[in-house]
């Protein structure tokens, strides 16, 4: 007679386990793709990505000592990403200290959480989330602050289902303008002002005749002007040069 296995053991060996640990630094490239895994669709349909803007900026929060960086996994596999701050760090940060302080409420804010696509409905989001309140409880915190797209409607119908509510955020606004082309189009001139009494033109102030180069050519030249008192004072004070 053979051995049959048990419903206990079957359900043992089929059953997956999700673990947590900190990041490391081997982790780091493999981490980056996982991110651009997951937010590959969302990052199409947003304005703001949604997940550090580069490589670069990824690697520079791992030597950060105020960020938590975790990462969940699934027989070795990376099935689950969070990333949290317990101060508002950062030359790109958006957050306003003081207004937390003036609410009294102590945050922890969370940067990333992310799940694999196809670990989605498994339970790793909400053990991510229960490993996100432990550290704030541990850490003295009293909430959990994270920024969502208002078009990414999953993620925020899943927040929403876990007594997350909207804080006083700002959002994206765009006024449409009207296209035009670069260059105006041609615009008509006034009309010449009448000339002036004396018929001189007001450009200028030569009459008419004048401007003309024949009777430039028949013009007396003028005398020259006699030298002002100061200039007169000045020539009489030069040495007269004595003859060789």
């Amino acid at each position: 007679m053979s051995a049959t296995k048990s419903p206990s053991r079957k359900k043992k060996k089929d059953s997956l386990e999700v673990r947590v640990r900190r990041i490391h630094r081997r982790d780091l490239n493999r981490t980056w793709e996982f991110l651009k895994l997951v937010f590959r669709d969302v990052n199409r349909e947003t304005v703001e990505y949604q997940r550090p803007r580069s490589k670069r900026r990824f690697l520079e929060v791992y030597t950060s000592e105020w960020i938590e960086q975790l990462v969940y996994e699934v027989h070795g596999e990376i099935v689950g990403y969070s990333e949290c701050a317990f101060e508002a760090t950062g030359d790109d940060n958006w957050v306003n200290p003081r207004w937390f302080e003036k609410r009294g409420m102590r945050p922890l804010f969370v940067e990333e959480l992310a799940v694999h696509p196809d670990y989605q409905g498994r339970g790793v989001g909400s053990f991510i989330l229960e490993q996100l309140q432990h550290l704030a409880r541990t850490r003295g915190c009293t909430h959990l602050v994270l920024e969502v797209a208002e078009n990414n409607e999953s993620a925020l119908s899943w927040y929403r289902a876990r007594s997350f509510y909207k804080l006083d955020a700002a959002i994206f606004l765009a006024q449409k303008v009207p296209g035009e082309p670069d260059l105006l189009p041609p615009r008509r001139l006034k009309p010449r002002p009448p000339p002036t009494a004396e018929g001189s033109s007001p450009t200028t102030g030569l009459m008419p005749e004048e401007v003309s180069g024949p009777a430039l050519a028949g013009k007396k030249p003028r005398a020259p002007r006699a030298a002002s008192g100061g200039a007169r004072k000045k020539a009489a004070t030069l040495p007269r040069s004595e003859p060789e």
